[in-house]
């Protein structure tokens, strides 16, 4: 009697307990919706998804998926699938993708394309984000994402910024002093003259010099990146004012610029189109011997070393009032506009590693194709003293001080083109400086207002 009733009395024991384990349990679940800890945990372990897009060749494309992987690693919760082709292939293939709104979560911009894909709406607004989270002043090129109401849209990857480069044998060769940065783009000009061969050997000052058969070019540029921009803006001209939807093309400023390019290349002094097109392509002029000097961005010395060419750069030159003026492009990173919060913030924590890491902004350095986003890293050793030419190298951060973007905006392909095909009449002699940017103005002001007139 008394073992059962033993028995008995640790049975409702433990059927109490149990009750009241329970309900603590129950308890717990109605005010937290759950086991906060463990549900904390199992959060943790979801991955999160970005697909990651970026043009691609050779080394870069190597060095951006192993820095992919050193990123997972920092970052378990995040994986990262990606997407590359070359560079034209993937922004035709962008164009298309952000049409199907299936375009990555995150992708290398072209700098002159940030401004289309944020007026298009295809693109998040990070202004919020960057103040937050990154120190504006570390950085380079990060305000020429920032449109005309102060929204940034994108952070840089690397920077291209426009210097000149020259070719140390060919101006020993002619006894010319190397270009300084207080050139004129009249001193460049009376420098190329006596740079500038014909086939029989004559340089543009001597008599019997002939002009329509050129063997070595004073200077070559080409585009509005690497060409006529830098002339316009430093002469006091420019494209587009301040809101980039007005056209200011038809100025005397321009005509002035656009008098000393077509004088150049008239004489045989400067490239015009149609001596571009005897070579495999507008870039090759420089690293192949046929010209003294070049406009040019950063990733230019990658073709000039390759072809073992010894040469240097100095900052651009100044135009008729004092004024100078280096073109940037800003290559960015981007968010989709239609990716969910979730994947919006993995994307930014990418953005985050190659902007602030140093020893990710090192290794990008080291392939030589573009100025580092980091000034702690440009004005770096890792920078400015690798090995190789150019020697100046500081040439291309000190050109920051007087550096300006390209007049981008939504349609900046389209005005492009079709100054292009009214400025290469002026270059041929086709027609008058006046007739060009006239019929420049016109054409480019009607793409303006189609788009933003809508």
């Amino acid at each position: 009697m008394k073992v059962k009733s033993w028995i008995s009395i640790l049975t409702v024991f433990f059927l109490i307990l149990v009750l009241a384990l329970t309900g603590c349990s129950n308890s717990d679940s109605q005010k937290t919706g759950g086991n906060t800890k463990d549900a904390s945990k199992s959060n943790n372990k979801q991955k999160v998804t970005i697909n990651l897009g970026f043009y691609s060749g050779g080394k870069s494309d190597e060095k951006m998926k192993a820095l992919i992987k050193k990123f997972m690693t920092a970052h378990p919760n995040i994986e990262v699938t990606s997407q590359s082709a070359p560079y034209g292939q993937f922004y035709q293939k962008l164009d298309t993708q952000i049409a199907a709104k299936d375009a990555p979560d995150v992708w290398l911009s072209d700098g002159v394309l940030v401004m289309k894909y944020a007026e298009r709406g295809a693109i998040k607004d990070l202004t919020d984000w960057i103040n937050r989270d990154l120190n504006k002043n570390d950085y380079y090129g990060l305000d020429f994402n920032k449109d005309a109401n102060g929204k940034y849209w994108a952070v840089p990857q690397g920077i291209q910024i426009g210097v000149l480069y020259y070719n140390k044998d060919l101006f020993d060769k002619a006894h010319v002093e190397y270009p300084n940065e207080n050139w004129t783009w009249d001193d460049l000009k009376t420098a190329a003259e006596k740079l500038t061969l014909d086939a029989g050997g004559k340089n543009a000052n001597d008599s019997g010099f002939k002009s329509n058969n050129i063997s070595q070019f004073g200077l070559t540029f080409f585009s509005i990146t690497e060409g006529w921009f830098s002339v316009l803006k430093s002469y006091g001209g420019g494209i587009l004012d301040q809101s980039m939807k007005k056209s200011i093309i038809d100025s005397d400023e321009n005509k002035k610029a656009f008098e000393w390019m077509v004088d150049g290349m008239k004489r045989g002094i400067i490239t015009d189109p149609a001596d571009l097109k005897s070579f495999q392509s507008p870039m090759a002029v420089f690293p192949s011997g046929a010209a003294a000097m070049r406009i040019g961005i950063y990733a230019r010395v990658l073709a000039a070393n390759e072809a073992g060419l010894n040469y240097d750069v100095t900052v651009l030159p100044k135009g008729p009032n004092g004024k100078r003026f280096a073109p940037v492009i800003s290559n960015s990173w981007v968010i989709n506009s239609k990716v969910s919060d979730e994947k919006a913030k993995a994307a930014w924590e990418w953005i985050k590693f190659w902007a602030t890491e140093d020893e990710v902004q090192k290794e990008w350095a080291e392939l030589g194709e573009a100025v580092p986003v980091k000034k702690s890293v440009a004005n770096s050793d890792v920078f400015l003293k690798a090995a190789g030419n150019p020697v100046n190298k500081k040439a291309f951060l000190d050109s920051f001080e007087f550096a300006g973007a390209l007049d981008t905006n939504a349609v900046w392909e389209e005005w492009v083109a079709k100054f292009n095909e009214h400025a290469q009449r002026a270059f041929l002699g086709e027609s008058s400086i006046e007739d060009s940017l006239k019929g420049a103005d016109k054409d480019i002001q009607k793409i303006l207002d189609d788009f933003y007139k809508k």
